[in-house]
């Protein structure tokens, strides 16, 4: 379905992400999560096949099976109160009914494994987030114990890294420690459960908010694009491993001459198709089940 037939329907989402759009229907908040798909900050102008329906069916699992506080209703259309004109089949997979929530304002980060940023900032302090890490670490390697290290949520760009210590002084001291055991938990869970299907989560972020004065899980959980996701079987210490997400992309945009300053280009087939199989089989892998869309 076209943004513009939903919004008619809908009115204008009350937020617009890279990749969510969230609609107000009254008691509740209806997630769509779209086919479009950033890279480098950039929402590009192909979108991926059926990866909207992947990252909410995903979450939707994890949901359903996480001992833990969260936002979903429903992914059911019929328990829905869409307004009549709007195609639900176009909707179906990849919309959830949520509670409404105060969104508290940090990006909850927790890190199995020493990447991304958290490796590079290792490389020029020996620590991330203010955390002193052992000296001789490789990339890619598997921290002793989970970390968490919190971000501030940014409308556009990156998000920044901070200390835990930053973060008390944002959110107050009791609601960060409370947010950091929970995020921990939820990580180590999600984890444990990921390596039997093959699959190691080397690090996620989580949100949360406040709901009836409760913290519960908000936004996506333990999904390809809120996740690094990793094959276990072609992982290797010292080595950044093939994901299960949009590397295809980022590959191929590396190839092109894109400056990453002005408007990308569009995806040739050859990239969609691959990126859209990373997705499912991220989806198959964990849930045990095949997709249908």
């Amino acid at each position: 379905m076209s943004d513009i037939v939903l919004e008619t329907a809908l009115s204008l989402p009350v937020r617009r992400g890279k990749v969510r759009d969230v609609y107000d229907l009254g008691d509740a908040l209806l997630l769509v999560s779209t086919d479009r798909i950033s890279a480098f900050d950039w929402v590009l102008p192909t979108g991926i096949p059926d990866k909207g329906s992947v990252l909410t069916q995903i979450s939707a699992f994890w949901f359903d099976r996480l001992d833990v506080p969260h936002h979903m209703l429903s992914v059911d259309l019929a328990e829905m109160d869409l307004p009549e004109e709007i195609d639900s089949g176009s909707l179906h997979g990849r919309s959830m009914l949520c509670r409404r929530a105060d969104v508290v304002p940090i990006e909850c980060v927790v890190r199995g494994y020493l990447i991304g940023s958290g490796w590079k900032e290792y490389q020029q302090s020996g620590s991330v987030c203010g955390i002193g890490l052992p000296d001789g670490l490789e990339q890619g390697c598997q921290l002793a114990e989970p970390i968490f290290t919190p971000a501030t949520k940014e409308d556009s760009g990156h998000d920044i890294n901070i200390s835990f210590e930053r973060m008390c002084e944002i959110v107050g001291t009791e609601v960060a420690t409370t947010l950091r055991e929970k995020s921990l938990d939820v990580y180590q869970r999600g984890a444990e459960y990921a390596i039997q299907r093959g699959i190691i989560i080397a690090d996620t972020k989580f949100e949360w908010g406040w709901a009836d004065g409760e913290l519960i899980l908000i936004d996506e959980v333990l999904t390809p694009d809120s996740s690094r996701f990793w094959p276990a079987d072609l992982y290797e210490s010292g080595k950044n491993p093939p994901s299960f997400d949009k590397q295809f992309v980022r590959d191929w945009l590396e190839t092109t001459s894109w400056d990453k300053e002005s408007q990308p280009p569009g995806l040739p087939d050859e990239i969609i198709q691959q990126t859209r199989m990373k997705y499912v089989e991220a989806f198959e892998r964990l849930t045990g089940e095949k997709f249908d869309g």
